[in-house]
């Protein structure tokens, strides 16, 4: 990489109103305290970049109509419009502090993301650390999730900075997570490696949702929907690194805005 293309990433400037990270000035900045990610399963490459608070806290007004009442009854897959960042499906509901050894545990850190059979092989041991209290996250017979949101309560992703936490929840069929709020190193993680959205919401969310409730995310509106209570909840924007999620992780952003070259043919 040359000397050009390191100046270039240090420069990129991701910003949220997350309330639990406060804006840093380090040219290293890792999301949102100063730290490298191990890039393991991304070319083994570190790339480190400024998270700041947005002037602007306004809630955009994009949204969408309601889906109907036999939504509950239609596929996961025919409801989701990842192009609008809309999300449709039941949720699974976890406490507070579930860390990374809960989600992914240690001896499946050998996994390699990047090899297609084992990125498949490490979503199907997504949550298998859980308590058996919160029930099965993944079938026996399954290698998916039927659950394409978590709600979660606070500190969710603490413990270790293993990248394979947001990776795997993401191989697993996960699409966003909304918690109170999180460690961390698992939000640096999860815009980093681009898996999951991980968005906050104003409420405890996870204190009036139940495992199996059928819900809609709405990442440009900032809402989630609770189908089965009729509930509607307000949810932080994530600000500027939606479109860093978006581009599938901060290296393919870097890529599409020019800020690295595009690997070659």
């Amino acid at each position: 990489m040359t000397t050009a293309a390191i100046n270039a990433m240090k420069s990129l400037s991701v910003s949220t109103n997350l309330m639990h990270f406060p804006a840093k000035t380090s040219s290293k900045l890792a999301l949102p305290q100063t730290q490298q990610i191990s890039r393991q399963s991304l070319h083994k490459n570190v790339l480190n970049f400024h998270l700041s608070t947005p002037r602007n806290n306004r809630i955009s007004t994009y949204s969408v109509p309601n889906p109907p009442r036999a939504v509950a009854s239609q596929s996961y897959d025919a409801l989701t419009e990842p192009n609008k960042k809309i999300f449709h499906g039941k949720c699974f509901v976890v406490d507070d502090n579930i860390d990374t050894d809960q989600i992914i545990p240690a001896e499946y850190l050998t996994l390699v993301p990047s090899k297609p059979d084992e990125y498949e092989k490490l979503g199907s041991y997504a949550m298998i650390g859980l308590n058996a209290k919160y029930g099965r996250f993944i079938e026996d017979d399954q290698i998916k999730t039927q659950y394409p949101i978590v709600i979660a309560g606070a500190n969710f992703g603490c413990g270790s900075s293993r990248e394979h936490a947001p990776v795997a929840l993401g191989a697993a069929g996960v699409k966003a997570v909304v918690a109170e709020y999180y460690a961390r190193i698992f939000f640096r993680n999860s815009v980093a490696t681009g898996e999951i959205y991980p968005l906050e919401s104003e409420c405890r969310v996870c204190d009036e949702c139940k495992t199996g409730d059928i819900v809609t995310v709405e990442i440009e509106g900032n809402k989630l929907i609770n189908h089965t209570t009729g509930k509607e909840y307000v949810l932080k924007p994530i600000g500027d690194a939606g479109p860093v999620i978006d581009a599938g992780g901060i290296f393919e952003y870097a890529r599409r805005t020019g800020m690295i070259a595009a690997p070659s043919s």
